[in-house]
């Protein structure tokens, strides 16, 4: 039983003892202190103090939820398992350049660090969906990853390809981070939540087209390399430039 469950069975008990003024003053103190909640928390509170009601109806609706969070949490708990699942493609391909036989440390830098970065992503969309009153759903996958993950390719890349499936990874997310914003920011009752969508902006929006920006670099400036006439000693060179 919560904290809030307990006062208000307390202040009902205690009520129940005390006759006429008192009684109607101790149930407006409750209910004063708890002023702050939505009607529908102050209609709960009023309910569980009637006592031809049962202690067991509870207060369901004193929770943290407000906005277009209810109708959002199912999209936000897909965005979340899609930063995890791609954080564990950023992983393996980490774990593929820092084998023994790539032996690619710039590369594993690169990636590894793209693979952190999505999974703190990933933790911090779970604390904001807990934080406005929801719960996460780990098996709230989108269709089109789990077929994805049935028929996935490999992710032993050749590492002009790696960059080209990292800047087109990031550019997904961004867009999904996108369709979010437009949900939470439109003119459809039910979804309309400026919150979520500062949310979006503030914590991954930025942060995400600058990381865009530099995989966009790498495969440009990998490409003008690789193309010269020692495509060895450039891959070798810039494999050195990515561990600074």
């Amino acid at each position: 039983m919560t904290k809030i469950n307990r006062l208000i069975w307390s202040y009902c008990d205690y009520a129940g003892e005390i006759p006429g003024i008192m009684k109607t003053f101790v149930i407006f103190v409750t209910l004063f202190a708890l002023a702050a909640c939505a009607d529908e928390c102050y209609k709960d509170v009023v309910a569980a103090c009637n006592p031809t009601l049962s202690k067991q109806s509870g207060i369901a609706n004193c929770n943290a939820k407000y906005g277009g969070i209810q109708e959002l949490q199912p999209d936000l708990q897909r965005f979340a398992n899609h930063l995890f699942f791609r954080s564990f493609d950023f992983l393996l391909m980490a774990t593929h350049y820092g084998n023994y036989i790539k032996n690619r440390p710039g590369f594993e830098k690169l990636f590894r660090g793209l693979s952190d970065s999505l999974w703190s992503d990933g933790i911090e969309t779970i604390k904001y969906i807990t934080t406005r009153g929801g719960q996460m759903n780990l098996n709230n996958i989108a269709k089109d990853l789990q077929d994805e993950e049935l028929t996935s390719p490999s992710l032993e890349l050749y590492e002009m390809q790696s960059i080209a499936k990292a800047l087109d990874v990031e550019k997904k997310l961004a867009l999904q981070a996108f369709d979010l914003h437009k949900s939470a920011s439109g003119k459809k009752h039910e979804s309309h939540d400026p919150e979520i969508a500062h949310h979006l902006e503030e914590e991954f929006m930025e942060k995400h087209r600058d990381t865009i920006r530099e995989l966009a670099g790498h495969s440009r400036d990998l490409s003008v390399l690789l193309s010269g006439p020692d495509a060895s000693l450039a891959l070798y060179l810039f494999d050195q430039h990515l561990q600074k």
